[in-house]
Parts: structure tokens; C-alpha cells; sequence
């Protein structure tokens, strides 16, 4: 066995091969065509791990691949006539593909004619009648054989037995095709011989010989002693295929110089196959020869008939008719797919090899030539890589998320006239890579939670998608560390993996957390990761969950406090304030003032929104020196929350006469009969403890005065003392008792200045139900806050 091989590497990763073999025809199946894998170069395991196949090929039947053995065998009888008839050389064409890396490899198999076929004469038996007037040289007929086989196996040649009157002359036609030349070579005597049996017999060249034999009947007549002749030598005339049934293909014309019947002439076949028999018409009359049948060009490119002229004298003439089949496009192109991956990945660089296709034509000529193209607007293109082979290569960038599959039309056009076409489409589909990030719905969420809530509560959910597919797109939430008031934001919210939904951790108080910012991430399940961030601002709302606080008046256990209002006071004078916060906010911090219970409800109103107490009459001498006030604070929260203040007030001008009545004034319900009784124990305890005060003032006075001489000889810094100092919630100004300082200090105390400013309101009465001495320790404390040795001078 014979082997060429020729390998091309195109730039599309395809290694191209070419290998030919050649074969006797008629080897038994199974029998050694040649070593695909040595002549390649590549071990045979590669052909079974790439998994070698053959993919294509006319009558791939015939030839197998043994891809354990690296070999390619027999795979059926091969019959070189059936399957190439006269066509020499006969291939067997087809191709081999392996992948990873892909390569392609056209294999030729040449089969070889073997002698298996001796020639035929399409007669077994001929008669022939010939004058005896006959000259010496005279052509009788034509004779051919035919012989399936070529080369030296073909006719090579013809003999005549016996040789006595006749003799052959070879001769061969334009195409190559031997034929016998049957001519009288000795005059003939009918009345010697009337009936002549010859033998011609014809020979291929094979070893061994094979041959044919044609029994030829001689009978001869009396003179006729001129035979029909053709007006030319060959007639040649071409036919398009496909032509209708009865188109004239070529008139044939021959003359008799006798007269009568033997000077008339008749047409007649005198040698063809059965086949072409089927196809041409002769009129024997007219010597008409028209189409009878389908005429196709890629069955038969040429015919050669032989026609035979004969007069009624028994004499004839013969010459060949050579018809050329004219192409026409007939035929459309075919598209094989060869080789094709089903899918691809998005990322694939330009220049990847999708698929492998096979283009044919059976027409020839322009009617063959083919251009093959892809539908545009996709990111793909074709190149050719071989002869009638195209490659599929990317050509672009792919985006599943834009388009998860192509279709893909290829389109083979001929040259004709007009031009034909076919079409195939395939489906690509590009497979998912994890090229995108999730993107949140917003980049900024606000959401809102009541205080109080309870721990796990759900407080929100975000919500993210990734355009990618499968495990690519599967988006996993995650909080980002922070920090908030030290702990971290994991402490006080979570948010599930899965669903994105935000629970509180624990129960939040507004008063102490009005907003929290949460960032969550947003991840997907690819490799690696891609991700996104998203902000969700959580403002905490407010609830009604604190009561009113009064700041003023100051409600204390063991003194009372009194607000003086002279009787001399008009209507709308203002006698205190009650001044209250609520911690909450909103509506909730919206407070206003009630007047609960009082001594004298026609005497004094509350303010509705500032809580202020005035007189709404005038005070008159029959007025209670002491009145009480009990103040109801409400918020504006669902449900209201309230805050009772009691608020005591003297009416009075001086305050020994408020001094009478004010000793038991926490006491309005335990009054007895024994009013003189208390009035003088009170009076006593009073007294006793206004000159305990006293004393004690004295004492604290001189005690001050020495620590600050003993203070302005030490060089110590003094830090001052700040009383707390409210402000009205309600905007409506600050309390009516309120203190204002300049503070003026160093380091070094005897250089520094501390001015305090005096009550910028009415005077304020404190009572101690235990002592007597109230007013005037307030009056002694003033004095000695006046003293010029004190250390805070007192404006």
C-alpha cells in the first residue's frame, strides 16, 4: 500500500492533513489499507483519547477506521466499475477529525483495477449479407467490445478466425475506444461460398487475458454493388442536460448511388449500451436522433453511438455520433456540518473555532463554483480552510446576558445562471461566566422602625439581581462591619444570606438611637465573587413612652415652696411658671397645662401651651393667704402621658402674715378645733429656728471667709460651680427664676473674678414647716453674700 501525506496548520488551531492510499479493487473486508497513525506522526492512543472518526466522504462505507490499531481497513467489497465505472483514476474521498485539539484530515484512497472483467460484445450473434460484386477492401461494419476494466486491464485489442476473404482493421475513436474495422480482403464467389461463419474475438491486456467472442454471419448476395455513404465521417453534436423529451440532437444523412431499393437508405444503432439505448431515439427513416430520456450532465459528460446506413441491397455503412452534455445549474450546493460545539463560553477570545462545515456542488464550472457566507450582525465569521471546507470562528465580543444563543444561517450561492442556493441554520448557545456584579434596586434605601420594638422584629429588606445565570447569579447578603457607639452594627441588626430581609437584634429606644446606617453587600455565588454595596439609613420613631418631667417648681419632701402674690395685684399677674420637658419627640413632646384642683378656681388660669399661672381677678383682702394648685402636664402622644405638679401660693403683702397662716399649709386637711394651739407651737418653732439659722449663718460666714483667706495664700485654682439651668421645650422662653453668670477665672485665684447675677424674677418663697426663721436666714444669707471680704461678689 502506498501513502502520501500532506499536513497544512491553519490560524484557526485546525491541523489540516491530506494522506492518500491506494487499494486493489475487490479485497476481502477487514483487509490493511494503511497506517493512519504512523503517516500522521502521532501515536495511536491520540487517535482513540482525540476520538477519531471519519465524518464525511463519498461511499465511506467502504473504508474503516481502526482507531485501536491506528489503521484504516476494508470495510465492505470494493467494486472499482460499480463505483468509478470508466473514470480512472477511481478515489474514494473522505475525511478523519479528532479533537482537543481539534485537527482535520482529508483522506484519499485510490482503488486499483484488477483484470476481474473480460470484454463484451453487446451481440452475441451478428448476421451480415454481402454482395459478391463486393471489392476487395470493402468495410463491412464496425465492431466494439466493451470492457468495464482500465488501464492495460481494458480492451486492447480484436482477432478475426478466419482470415480467408475477411480481415479487421483496429481503430480507435477521439475518446481512446478501440473498435474493429470488419473490410473484405479477397473477392468473394457466392457461388463458392454463400454463408461465411467468422469469429471475432476481443482481448484485454490483464494478466491473465480475458476475452469476448462475436459470432458473425456472412451471408452473400448478388450484386449490389454500391453502399450507402455518409456525408461525414463523425457527426458531433452537444445537448444541454434536462433537455425535454424529443429534442433533436443531431440529423444524420447518408446516399446510395444505386437506384431502387437498393439505393434506399435506413438508420440503424449499430453499437451502445443499454443505458444510452434508453436515452437517444433513432428515426430509421429520417435518421433523426432526439432525446427519449433524462439527460443529466453529472451522470455522463459524453456519449458515442454508433450508427449504422443500410440500403435495401443488403449493403451498409457505419459511423459513430460523439454527443457532449452541456452543464446547466441544476444543482444546488449542499452543507454538511462536519464538526460543531453546541455551546461556547462568553469569554472566548475572537478566533475560536465553532464548527466545521462541507460545501459541495455537482454542477461544474461556474455552475460548481460556491461561495458560502454567515447571516451579519453576529459576532461570528467563516474562512476557508480547505477545499470545499469552511471554518465557524468567533469574531467579536460575546455577552450572554444580551444574547444567550445565535442562530446561525449558513448560506452556500452558486455561480449559475440563474445562481442557486441552500441554506442551514444552527444553534450556538453561549454558556454563563461570572462577568457581573449584583446591583441593588437603589443605592440608598431609608427605612423606618417604632422604638420598643421586640428583638428579631423584621425592619426592612433589600433586594439584589445579578444578570448572570445559574451559580453566577445566586446573590448572598452580608453586612459590612461597622461600628455603632462602640459595638458592632452586627449587635444591633442582622440580615438573612438568602432573602435580604433585615432583622432588629435587639429593642431600640429612640432616646438613645434616632438612626442607624447599615451597609449590606450584596455578593454572587461565581468565582471569584463579584459584589456591590447599598446603604440603608434605619431612623428609629418615637413612642409615647415617657411622661412629662417638671423641671420647676421643684417638688421636695421636707420644705414648701411659695410663690407671693400681693394683694395688690392686678388681673393677668403673673405669679410662677410651670416649666416640664418630655424626652419623646414630635407630637409626643407637645405639651400643655391644666389647672387640676385649686384653693380658688375664679382666682387663677393656667396657660394652655406656656403653663404660666396669672390671677384672672382682682385679689381682694377676703382672699385665702394660702392657696394651692395642683397642675396637670399632658403630652400629645396616643395614648396622652401626664405629670401632676402641686404648686403653693401666698397671698400676701409681707411675710409675717404669711408666716401665720403657712406653717401648716401641707396640712389643709388635718385643721382641728385647736387652731390657737398650733398657731403659737408654730410661732415658737419659728422663732427657734430663725435664731438657729441665724447662728448657723454667722458660723458658715466667718467659715468662708477663713478658707478663702487660707485659699488666696495657696495659689490652688478654683473651679466655680454651675447651678443647672432649663430652657423651655416650647420655645416660649427660659424659666422666670434664673440665674445669670460671669465667670472671669485663672489659675491663680487672687487674680481672678466671679460675678453672679442676680433672680431675674419676683421673690421666692421657701418654707420649712419645722423652722421659724425662714425669711430671715434668707435674709442673713443675702447679707453675708454682700460682705466686700467675700470671695464671689454677688451683682
Amino acid at each position: 500500500m502506498a501513502s502520501l501525506t500532506a499536513c497544512l496548520v491553519v490560524i484557526f488551531s485546525t491541523t489540516i492533513c491530506q494522506i492518500r492510499y491506494s487499494v486493489p479493487e475487490e479485497m476481502r473486508k477487514g483487509s490493511f489499507v494503511g497506517n493512519v497513525a504512523e503517516d500522521l506522526g502521532i501515536d495511536a492512543k491520540r487517535l482513540k483519547s482525540g476520538g477519531a472518526r471519519i465524518v464525511s466522504g463519498d461511499s465511506s462505507e467502504y473504508i474503516r477506521l481502526d482507531v485501536d490499531k491506528g489503521i484504516l481497513v476494508v470495510g465492505e467489497r470494493i467494486d472499482r466499475e460499480q463505483l468509478c465505472g470508466q473514470t480512472s483514476p477511481c478515489s474514494l474521498n473522505f475525511e478523519m477529525i479528532m479533537t482537543n485539539p481539534m485537527q482535520l484530515h482529508s483522506v484519499v484512497v485510490e482503488v486499483l483495477d484488477v483484470n476481474d472483467n473480460a470484454p463484451v460484445f453487446h451481440e452475441k450473434e451478428m448476421h451480415v449479407e454481402i454482395v459478391e460484386s463486393a471489392l476487395t477492401g470493402t468495410d463491412i461494419l464496425q465492431v466494439s467490445a466493451t470492457d468495464p476494466d482500465v488501464g492495460i486491464n481494458a480492451l486492447n485489442g480484436y482477432a478475426l478466425h478466419p482470415t480467408t476473404h475477411f480481415n479487421i482493421k483496429v481503430l480507435s475513436s477521439p475518446n481512446g475506444h478501440k473498435y474493429a474495422q470488419l473490410y473484405l480482403s479477397n473477392a468473394l464467389d457466392r457461388e463458392k461460398e454463400e454463408k461465411l461463419l467468422l469469429t471475432l474475438t476481443a482481448v484485454d491486456g490483464g494478466e491473465p487475458q480475458r476475452s469476448g467472442t462475436l459470432k458473425i454471419q456472412v451471408t452473400v448476395r448478388d450484386t449490389n454493388d454500391n453502399a450507402p455513404v455518409f456525408t461525414q465521417s463523425i457527426f458531433k453534436a452537444s445537448v444541454k442536460e434536462n433537455v425535454p423529451k424529443g429534442t433533436l440532437v443531431v440529423r444524420l444523412s447518408a446516399t446510395d448511388a444505386d437506384e431502387g431499393m437498393n439505393g434506399r437508405v435506413t438508420y440503424h444503432f449499430n453499437h451502445m449500451s443499454s443505458n444510452v439505448a434508453e436515452l437517444f431515439l433513432l428515426d430509421e427513416n429520417s435518421g433523426d436522433l432526439t432525446v427519449n430520456g433524462v439527460i443529466d450532465y453529472e451522470e455522463n459528460k459524453i456519449y458515442e453511438i454508433g450508427v449504422q446506413a443500410k440500403d435495401q441491397g443488403g449493403q451498409s455503412t457505419s459511423t459513430n455520433v460523439i454527443i457532449e452534455v452541456t452543464d446547466v445549474n441544476d444543482n444546488a450546493p449542499v452543507i454538511t456540518l462536519t464538526s460543531f460545539s453546541s455551546s461556547i463560553a462568553e469569554d472566548s477570545p475572537s478566533g475560536t473555532t465553532v464548527a466545521i462545515i462541507n460545501v459541495k456542488d455537482l454542477d461544474s464550472g461556474k455552475n460548481g463554483k460556491v461561495d458560502c457566507s454567515v447571516n451579519g450582525n453576529i459576532p461570528f465569521t467563516i474562512h476557508s480552510s480547505l477545499k470545499n471546507y469552511y471554518t465557524l470562528v468567533t469574531n467579536g465580543v460575546l455577552d450572554r446576558e444580551r444574547n444567550p444563543d445565535y442562530n446561525i444561517t449558513f448560506t452556500a450561492v452558486d455561480e449559475g445562471s440563474p445562481p442557486l442556493s441552500t441554506n442551514k441554520t444552527i444553534t450556538l448557545r453561549i454558556s454563563d461566566v461570572n462577568d457581573n456584579a449584583p446591583v441593588f434596586e437603589q443605592n440608598y434605601y431609608e427605612a423606618i422602625i417604632m422604638e420598643n420594638n421586640s428583638p428579631g422584629l423584621s425592619v426592612f429588606s433589600v433586594k439584589a439581581r445579578d444578570s448572570d445565570s445559574g451559580q453566577n447569579a445566586r446573590v448572598s447578603y452580608l453586612l459590612i462591619d461597622t461600628q455603632l457607639n462602640g459595638n458592632p452594627i452586627s449587635t444591633y441588626i442582622s440580615v438573612n444570606a438568602e432573602s435580604g430581609v433585615m432583622h432588629a437584634v435587639r429593642s431600640f429606644d429612640y432616646e438613645q438611637i434616632k438612626t442607624i446606617n447599615i451597609f449590606v453587600k450584596a455578593q454572587d455565588g461565581g468565582s471569584p465573587p463579584l459584589s456591590s454595596n447599598a446603604t440603608v439609613k434605619l431612623n428609629i420613631q418615637d413612642q409615647n413612652d415617657n411622661p412629662p418631667q417638671v423641671l420647676y417648681p421643684v417638688q421636695t419632701g421636707g420644705s414648701l415652696v411659695a410663690e407671693m402674690v400681693p394683694r395688690s395685684a392686678d388681673v393677668g399677674y403673673l405669679v410662677t411658671k410651670v416649666v416640664a420637658v418630655d424626652v419623646d419627640s414630635g407630637q409626643n413632646a407637645w405639651l400643655s397645662y391644666k389647672l387640676q384642683k385649686a384653693t380658688d378656681r375664679a382666682l387663677f388660669e393656667v396657660g394652655l401651651q406656656n403653663g404660666e399661672i396669672r390671677t384672672i381677678r382682682q385679689v381682694t383682702d377676703k382672699d385665702a393667704v394660702k392657696q394651692r394648685l395642683t397642675v396637670i402636664v399632658e403630652d400629645n402622644g396616643q395614648p396622652s402621658r401626664s405629670a401632676t405638679v402641686i404648686v403653693n401660693v401666698a397671698v400676701a403683702d409681707s411675710f409675717p402674715e404669711v408666716l401665720s397662716e403657712f406653717t401648716d399649709f401641707t396640712h389643709d386637711k388635718e385643721y382641728n378645733d385647736n387652731l390657737t394651739f398650733y398657731l403659737v407651737l408654730a410661732l415658737a418653732v419659728v422663732s427657734f429656728l430663725f435664731i438657729t439659722c441665724l447662728v448657723v449663718i454667722i458660723s458658715v460666714k466667718i467659715y468662708r471667709w477663713r478658707q478663702s483667706r487660707i485659699l488666696y495664700h495657696s495659689n490652688l485654682p478654683v473651679i466655680p460651680y454651675y447651678p443647672p439651668r432649663y430652657s423651655d421645650t416650647l420655645g416660649t422662653g427660659t424659666l422666670q427664676h434664673v440665674y445669670n453668670y460671669e465667670v472671669c477665672r485663672t489659675t491663680d485665684s487672687r487674680k481672678s473674678d466671679c460675678k453672679f447675677g442676680r433672680a431675674g424674677s419676683q421673690n421666692v418663697l421657701i418654707m420649712d414647716p419645722s423652722s421659724t426663721g425662714t425669711m430671715q436666714r434668707i435674709q442673713n444669707e443675702k447679707s453675708i453674700l454682700d460682705e466686700p471680704d467675700s470671695p464671689l461678689e454677688v451683682s
